[in-house]
C-alpha cells in the first residue's frame, strides 16, 4: 500500500510539468543561433548545381527547411516562398530550400506542384538541419547580409513574415538589427 501511495506522489511533479509544457509554444523558444555567424554550407541542388553560403555573402538569404512529408504545413508555405522568391530574386535576396530527411523522388514531385524556381537541393545525412539545430519541419532562418542567422521562424511561415523579415534584412545597416 504506501508502494503505491509514494508511486502517486512521485508522479504528480511529472504529470505537472508535462501539463505545463503542453502550455507552451515551441516557436516562442529563442533560438541561441541568432546574432551568431551562419554556419558556411555547400549543398548540391536538385537541378544539378551547387549553392554555397559564403558565395552568397552580402545578400540576404533566407533558407527553408522543408519535406514532402511535412503536411499541411510544408505545402501551405510553398506557394509564399516561390512568391517572395519572385519579388525579391533581383534585390540581393536569395531563396533557398533544404529538403530534409526526404526521399528524392517525393522531393521533386513536391517541387513540381508547387513549380519553385528557386535553389532547392538535399541535405544529405542531415548535415545542415544538424548545424543550425533544426528539430522539425518548416523551420526557416533569414541570414543577414553580414553573414549572421537573424531570425528564425518555426513553423509554417507566412508571405508577410517572409517580408517583413527581408524587409527588416534590406534596410538594415551592416544586414542585423
Amino acid at each position: 500500500m504506501m508502494k503505491k501511495v509514494f508511486m502517486l506522489i512521485s508522479l504528480v511533479p511529472v504529470l505537472a510539468l508535462f501539463a505545463y509544457g503542453l502550455t507552451r509554444d515551441p516557436r516562442s523558444i529563442p533560438s541561441p543561433l541568432v546574432g551568431r555567424e551562419a554556419s558556411n554550407f555547400s549543398l548540391a541542388l536538385f537541378d544539378g548545381g551547387t549553392f554555397t553560403l559564403a558565395a552568397q555573402h552580402g545578400k540576404v538569404v533566407v533558407i527553408n527547411v522543408w519535406s514532402s512529408w511535412c503536411i499541411p504545413a510544408c505545402y501551405n508555405e510553398a506557394p509564399a516562398l516561390e512568391a517572395a522568391w519572385q519579388r525579391y530574386r533581383g534585390a540581393d535576396v536569395v531563396v533557398l530550400g533544404v529538403n530534409y530527411q526526404d526521399r528524392e523522388a517525393a522531393a521533386r514531385e513536391f517541387l513540381a506542384r508547387f513549380r519553385h524556381t528557386f535553389p532547392n537541393g538535399p541535405d544529405v545525412g542531415s548535415k545542415i538541419a544538424i548545424e543550425y539545430g533544426v528539430y522539425g519541419v518548416p523551420e526557416t532562418f533569414f541570414i543577414s547580409r553580414d553573414g549572421r542567422i537573424a531570425h528564425k521562424h518555426v513553423g509554417e511561415i507566412s508571405l508577410p513574415v517572409l517580408v517583413q523579415q527581408i524587409e527588416r534584412l534590406l534596410h538594415s545597416p551592416g544586414g542585423t538589427s
